[in-house]
């Protein structure tokens, strides 16, 4: 679950609320507001640059037509008729995104920014800020989506490399296992001959499924019904041969079942993490939030350099398939409420409290005092 335009109004649900993000000038206040002044006659979006007016002439509607409805007349400099700026940014990029995703070769910077209205400077600025991406690592991830695509359409990894819009065989080798997950070859074959190693255990949130391929651990889930949790690995590796771990791999599930008890640093293990860029910047950045707090989906989307990728974020956390390991639990909403989890809501609650009393237990008594 992410964070949703009621999140966002429910920050603004007071009047004191709505005149600290109109003194402010805050942004994320703009799709949720607009504010009237009484002795003007006119109303603005939260972030207009006009001077700010005395509170005592201010009141708020819920958005311009209601604000009309009331007799006042939009204001000339900050437009709070049309769509916010991040709006207007954001169908500006969905128009690049769309002519990166239908070129063979990428459109120069220039030939991107004209299509969207934008500098060339401003254009990759605003791209990276909206996708979490820049222009040409989002081509790269569209490639490798077109690569997935026609790696199992055309009869051959040379016809399929080609089509994909590789004009070099070393490039794409290059990149092929990064993108892919393994050989180009096995891949066109469905992952046949991937071994992955798996075992179930319990532990105190139910059960726990650890598996790993032959670069290190790729799943670990929790459940109530081991079955499902089988069947959901499986699933993600459909033609893989799934097999029962050995009394080595044994110790890898117990090192995790101790650290689901006591979550504390981080998992001594190997861990085949398979994602985009963006996803692996995210999970990374999940990685160095301290034991014992908590960021918002807004606030690590700030963390990572993309503070209007929210959604963005709140996806790469959904799916994250390393429970723990990449400690998406710790993600919370902007008003402090547990969203979606993966594994359940209650098993976030658990984990959070779990680290809360390991944290404390970590300050000694003086500071404490």
């Amino acid at each position: 679950m992410t964070e949703t335009a009621s999140d966002s109004l429910a920050a603004f649900d007071s009047d004191e609320a709505k005149w600290a993000a109109v003194s402010n000038r805050d942004a994320s206040a703009d799709d949720a507001f607009v504010y009237a002044v009484r002795t003007t006659g006119i109303y603005c979006r939260p972030t207009c640059p006009s001077r700010r007016p005395r509170r005592e002439n201010v009141e708020f509607h819920a958005d311009a037509a209601a604000a009309e409805r009331a007799g006042y007349r939009p204001c000339r400099r900050c437009h709070p008729q049309e769509g916010s700026l991040a709006q207007r940014n954001a169908e500006r990029i969905a128009r690049a995104c769309r002519l990166i995703e239908a070129a063979e070769d990428l459109p120069s910077l220039d030939e991107l920014a004209q299509a969207a209205g934008l500098s060339r400077f401003h254009f990759h600025r605003v791209f990276k800020s909206v996708t979490g991406l820049t222009p040409k690592a989002y081509a790269v991830a569209c490639r490798a989506d077109r690569v997935r695509q026609t790696m199992t359409q055309r009869e051959t990894v040379t016809e399929a490399m080609y089509e994909a819009g590789f004009n070099s065989s070393g490039r794409f080798y290059a990149g092929a296992d990064r993108m892919l997950g393994m050989t180009p070859k096995r891949y066109r074959a469905g992952g046949q001959g991937a071994e992955i190693r798996f075992a179930l255990a319990e532990c105190s949130l139910g059960a726990l499924l650890v598996a790993a391929s032959d670069k290190g651990i790729c799943a670990i889930s929790l459940g109530g019904d081991p079955e499902a949790l089988l069947r959901e690995l499986e699933d993600r590796f459909p033609t893989a041969s799934l097999i029962p771990g050995d009394t080595a791999f044994d110790e890898w599930v117990a090192t995790v079942a101790g650290f689901v008890e006591a979550p504390e640093g981080a998992l001594s293990l190997p861990l085949d993490v398979r994602g985009t860029a963006f996803q692996r910047r995210v999970w990374h950045a999940l990685t160095e939030i301290p034991i014992g707090t908590t960021l918002s989906y807004a606030e690590l989307a700030t963390r990572i350099g993309s503070p209007r990728a929210v959604r963005a974020v709140a996806r790469a956390c959904a799916t994250n398939t390393l429970a723990l390991a990449v400690p998406c639990h710790r993600v919370v909403r902007s008003d402090g409420a547990l969203s979606g989890y993966r594994w359940g809501v209650e098993r976030k609650r658990t984990l959070l409290e779990r680290e809360a009393a390991l944290a404390d237990a970590a300050v000694p008594e003086k500071i404490r005092e």
